[in-house]
């Protein structure tokens, strides 16, 4: 794809991150939901990708988002409710119940949650490389979300013209949904579509106490701690 992945405009220089406006940042969520409500519901057999992130999101000449990268997905029946395998993809963008080691597709659903509030945001959810008195951007965001300070979480491209702020708060409490730690209380990817597209309303009641640093650290150790039965597939930057 002609503009590379989507971690080099939002996580990139100042010129590239400038250049995603508020009207492109709301069109890749909404191009990245089509893409998994279309692999979880409207295959011939479920597709549950399991790796969801910037890096595995690319963008053709016109800033579109496609899904890519299928080397860690699984295939699902359409009558599997969930499926056993070992723990696979990218720290930072494992949902919770990877500790069953029982999966759904509601674990791309927590994945989108990450990405789109990183989209949001334009930071990395987990960021050692600076000096950052939050280097977890989900704890930032419990923290703001408690002050009712969620205004400060809005990207640098706040100054767009086009930027609805009442707007981008409710995109991050459609992320908050995809979020929530009980998958059975997620969304589906085709619900994430229409809220995006104004057919559906936000779930009311949201528990903004999204998975913690504890909680990732706890999926890391057991990422490298898991048996030979259930070995590890860790996805990194690429």
């Amino acid at each position: 794809m002609s503009n590379g992945s989507l971690d080099k405009w939002i996580f990139g220089t100042t010129s590239t991150q400038f250049t995603l406006d508020w009207q492109i940042r709301r069109r890749i969520i909404h191009d990245i939901a089509k893409g998994l409500a279309y692999l979880h519901e409207e295959c011939m057999q479920r597709i549950v990708h399991l790796d969801v992130k910037p890096q595995n999101i690319l963008l053709d000449d016109n800033l579109c988002a496609k899904v890519s990268d299928f080397g860690l997905a699984k295939l699902v029946d359409k009558d599997q409710s969930r499926i056993v395998t070992r723990i696979r993809g990218t720290p930072g963008y494992l949902a919770p119940e990877w500790f069953s080691a029982f999966i759904t597709e509601k674990a791309d659903v927590y994945s989108f949650g990450v990405v789109a509030m990183e989209i949001l945001c334009g930071r990395k959810n987990l960021d050692y490389s600076h000096s950052l008195e939050h280097p977890h951007l989900l704890s930032l965001f419990m923290t703001k979300a408690q002050n009712n300070q969620l205004i400060d979480m809005i990207g640098n491209y706040s100054d767009d013209p086009q930027c609805n702020t009442s707007e981008v708060i409710r995109m991050m409490k459609l992320a908050v949904w995809c979020l929530q730690s009980d998958f059975t209380l997620r969304p589906s990817m085709s619900m994430v579509v229409k809220v995006l597209e104004g057919t559906m309303d936000i779930e009311s009641h949201l528990d903004y106490n999204v998975p913690n640093l504890q909680t990732i650290a706890t999926i890391q150790r057991v990422t490298d701690t898991t048996s030979t039965l259930f070995p590890s597939i860790l996805s990194g930057p690429r």
